[in-house]
This record gives C-alpha cells, structure tokens and sequence, in this order.
C-alpha cells in the first residue's frame, strides 16, 4: 500500500468549509483521514509546514496542441506546465489536427496523457466536425470516451440552429456546451479592443458588442433548450450583466473569466510597445471592463477561473501585431497573478479564491476532485502563499514563452502538486 502523510498544513477545502492546521493521510491515492497530529509508521512524510493545502486545482480551459501543433505544445509538455504550475488537471480544447471530434482523437489525447502520467486530462470534444461550423459531432462516441464537454472554441458556434442542436444533444449526456462568443461578422479583421487606446494606435479593432450579440444569443438557446451552455474567456461588462440576468432567472448558464482578463487592460498593448504577447481572443479590454469582471468574482457571480492556456512558438509571435496570432500561456502564471490581484490586493478571501480553481471547476464538468473528503482522489496543491518571485519565461515547463508577465514580480506560488497521492512536482524550499 502507497502511504503519505502530509504534516502540519494549513488545510482549506471549500467543499467541507474547512480552514484549520491539520495532517493528512494519504492511502493508495486516495485521502484516508484529516486530522491533528496523524501518525502512521509505513507512510512518506512530506512537512508542509508555513503551506497552504487545497483540492487541486482543475484549469477547465487549456489548449495542449497536441495532435498537429507539437512545436508549440505537446500532451507531455503541457501537463509537466500545468503541475509545476500547481494545476492536477487540465481540460484540453479540440482545436487540434486533427479536430478531436471523433472518438479516435480522444482516445489518442488520454493515451499521451496517461504516457506522461503527471496531471490528470479530460478532453473537451468539437461541437461541430473539423470545427467547420456545418454538423455536429459524435457526442455520444466521445464521452464514452472520455469527453467532459463540447467546444468548437478558437471559433465561436456561428450557426444558431447548430448551437440548438448541440444543447438539446448535450442534455442526452449531462454535459455543458462550452462557446467561444463572438460574432465574426462584428470582429472583422480586428485584433484588439475597440476603444480610445486602438483608436490612438491606429489598430483594427473588436467592438465589446461582438462578444455581447454571441452571449445574449446563447442565452436565449439555453432557455429554449433547457441545455447548458458556459461562457468561455467571458471578457465584457455587458455579458457579465446578462449572465447575472440569467442566472438569477434560473437558466443553466455559467462563465468562466482568465487571469490575463482581470489582471490586464488594453493600454498593456500601447505600454508595451505592441508586445505580441498582449494579443489575445477575445481582446484584453479597457480598464472599465476589466473592473466588471473582477466585481462579477467578488460577488460570487464568475463561476469559475481558468487559463486559456494559448502556447505559440517564438517565431509565430515575433511578426507585426496585425498578423501574430492570438493567445499566450497561462499555465505557470495563473495562480500567482490571480492570488496576487483579487487575494492580496481585493481581499477576496482564501477559500473562495481557491473554490474558484477547484471545487467549482470539479462542480461544472463533474469531475473526480475538488475536495479532500476522506474517500476522495488525493489531488492536492500544496500553496506557498507567502512566497514573492518574478515571472521567468525561460524557465516554464512549456514549450513556448508567450506570456505578458515575463518579469513580474508576483506573491502566492505553489510549493507542491500531489496527483493520486504521488508528488508529481515539488518547488525547492528555501
């Protein structure tokens, strides 16, 4: 029998409205017991003293890149980010090539995942076949396969009867279809946010209007439905405003907002000299948004945070800003940027903070995790809240660098990320 005992933790699991110092055994990868001063002569000690012990965190939104773009990102790569990042699961996106639309693909995803045996990997399968927009996708071969959800994101679900289609199909199975909300009709050729800052530097830009026509749509399908659908990247106060509407209303509606989204606002595009790291989809937005949003997770109306964790090769960033692509990593940066800004900065308080990466993540798309109930998968991340340090691209476990926070220095990095009750990666302890 595997045994491990993590000693003197600070433990906070949302799940159990758990805040105190408690040991934690650990048996055959599952949490055996909590409690005060645990012994157990056959169990590994790992002293988490000064650290802060938490279910582990699930990012719901990443892209792995893997089949077809393994010189930006592979499967082994990017879980070796996510857990150096302090992440025990990653759900993975279809945009891949081929699409992971079909049962095949999703096997050959859990496949490479299990190889890489480091953080757990649901995939996410395409709503549409070769995310073409036009028929729908095998659900059914899919979740038997493993499919938590269904997303055709990198491209919004432009046909509203497809997106009909796809919530009542994805009742069948119990499972939300995810969209990328955008009308490409409004988005144009526009690569950031249209707002006094594009206007000044004279880039094509999105109107916020282009993310609200896609929202107010979807919301619209989910009351017609009875399906659930959830906000990807949701990045504008006018959609943060009809999903409070639909919410309160009772409607299976659900949002997820990124690190880069709160933390950032159109001017790092003009700070920054047109750093292609700043280019994003949707587009970071003006200050008066970015304040929307952080209001919409302190109030408790952002169900969840997640990365769209976006890699792209070097040489693919270093072009104009019209033509690099959209998107940077967030895998290794996530929990300090969003730990500094909403927990040290806003006082949002620890456990929902944490409840934010993990129990509600784990709630959504039904997944094993989000608590340390006795019983439960010991996926833990152990927190070093205390810990300052600057953002060093060179050294992220991921294959590419395209992160905006390079030279940052950031407050609350984890110290240990446990999966299965086997540490998979441990911050050295100064």
């Amino acid at each position: 029998m595997n045994r491990l005992l993590i000693k003197h933790a600070r433990v906070v699991d949302p799940s159990q409205r758990l805040d105190e110092g408690l040991d934690i055994l650990i048996v055959d990868g599952k949490v055996a017991r909590l409690g005060e001063r645990l012994e157990d002569k056959d169990a590994s000690v790992l002293d988490a003293a000064g650290l802060v012990a938490a279910p582990g965190f699930i990012d719901i939104h990443a892209h792995l890149r893997e089949p077809g773009f393994e010189y930006k990102e592979t499967i082994a790569s990017g879980v070796a980010a996510a857990v150096a990042g302090g992440f025990t699961a990653v759900c993975c996106m279809a945009n891949t090539q081929p699409v992971n639309d079909c049962a095949a693909v999703t096997e050959l995803i859990r496949s490479r995942a299990a190889a890489a045996d480091l953080a757990h990997v649901y995939p996410i399968g395409a709503v549409s076949k070769g995310l073409a927009g036009e028929e729908l996708a095998e659900f059914g071969e899919m979740v038997q396969t493993g499919a938590v959800a269904f997303s055709d994101d990198g491209k919004p679900v432009h046909n509203s009867y497809l997106m009909r289609r796809a919530l009542e199909y994805a009742q069948l199975f119990d499972v939300p279809v995810i969209d990328h909300c955008e009308d490409l009709d409004l988005v144009a050729k526009g690569v950031m946010h249209e707002g006094a800052v594009s206007t000044r530097l004279g880039l094509r830009a999105i109107p916020s209007a282009a993310e609200d026509a896609m929202v107010a749509r979807d919301i619209v399908l989910a009351e017609l439905t009875g399906g659930h659908v959830h906000i990807a990247h949701l990045s504008t106060k006018g959609a943060m405003e009809m999903v409070r509407t639909a919410k309160a209303r009772g409607l299976l509606v659900s949002c997820e907002v990124t690190p880069h989204h709160l933390a950032l606002s159109d001017q790092a595009v003009a700070d920054s000299d047109f750093d292609t790291n700043t280019k994003v989809n949707p587009p970071l937005r003006s200050a008066d948004h970015a304040e929307a949003l952080i209001h919409g997770v302190m109030d408790g109306l952002v169900d969840c945070l997640a990365t769209d964790h976006a890699p792209h090769h070097a040489d693919e960033k270093a072009q104009e800003y019209d033509v690099a692509p959209f998107g940077m990593v967030g895998l290794e940066t996530a929990l300090p940027v969003t730990y500094d800004l909403l927990v040290l900065k806003r006082k949002l308080p620890l456990r929902l903070w944490i409840q934010l990466w993990s129990t509600n993540p784990a709630r959504l798309l039904k997944l094993p995790g989000g608590t340390l109930k006795p019983g439960s998968p010991a996926d833990i991340t152990l927190l070093h809240l205390d810990r300052t340090a600057v953002v060093i691209p060179e050294k992220f476990r991921s294959l590419s660098r395209n992160t905006p926070f390079g030279g940052r220095r950031l407050r609350g990095w984890p110290a240990a990320t446990i999966v299965g009750g086997r540490v998979v990666w441990q911050r050295e302890r100064r």
